[in-house]
């Protein structure tokens, strides 16, 4: 950092400037892509409480569109105020990231497979919720993105809950509800504060 004077901000060099474009460039990535499953989940749990003409599911379906789109105009407008710090990011950070996703997609379908295989097919939402959430904890540290954490707690707690009422011997559409509603609401929460706090 430079500054010409005490009463001029100081101009931030290349290297600054790189961390800042990005720190932006994840923050817009991060809101885009939490927002958008998120959707996915309120989707899949919309699917349980009724027909595709009900007016439950489809009011469910337009709620979570709307929620969606206002996550990611607030994270992708202009003005919007700066991450309050630069992430820092480790060495092969990127090639990390890969890693933890590929071992992620891997999981999902083995808890597919796995759950249709015994005969358990209404334990798959709690399944991958319980997948999408432990790979938030390596991702905080490789993304430098403390609320990450508490994002992969909410969302295992959330598949938590889904096992427990497979247990009880609840409906398929009762889990797929609690867990896709859960999992959603853990998600858009996540991408506001992405979008809103950086």
């Amino acid at each position: 950092m430079t500054s010409t004077s005490p009463a001029t901000p100081p101009t931030p060099s290349a290297t600054d400037a790189e961390c800042l474009a990005l720190t932006g460039n994840l923050r817009r990535r991060g809101t885009l892509v939490l927002s958008v499953f998120a959707l996915v989940w309120a989707v899949a749990a919309a699917s349980g409480t009724g027909s595709a003409t009900d007016v439950v599911p489809l009011g469910i379906e337009v709620a979570a569109l709307v929620i969606t789109a206002v996550a990611i105009y607030l994270g992708y407008r202009e003005g919007a105020s700066p991450s309050p710090r630069m992430v820092s990011l480790p060495a092969n950070w990127a090639r990390g990231v890969g890693i933890v996703n590929s071992v992620e997609l891997v999981a999902v379908f083995a808890v597919i497979a796995v759950s249709n295989a015994s005969g358990h097919a209404e334990a798959v939402p709690a399944g991958i919720a319980l997948v999408v959430g432990l790979h938030f904890f390596p991702l905080a540290r490789l993304y430098d993105q403390w609320q990450y954490r508490w994002t992969a707690a909410l969302l295992t707690a959330v598949a938590v809950v889904g096992f427990v009422l497979v247990a009880a011997g609840l409906a398929n559409e009762t889990v797929r509800i609690v867990v896709g509603l859960g999992s959603a609401v853990v998600l858009w929460a996540s991408s506001y504060h992405l979008a809103v706090r950086g």
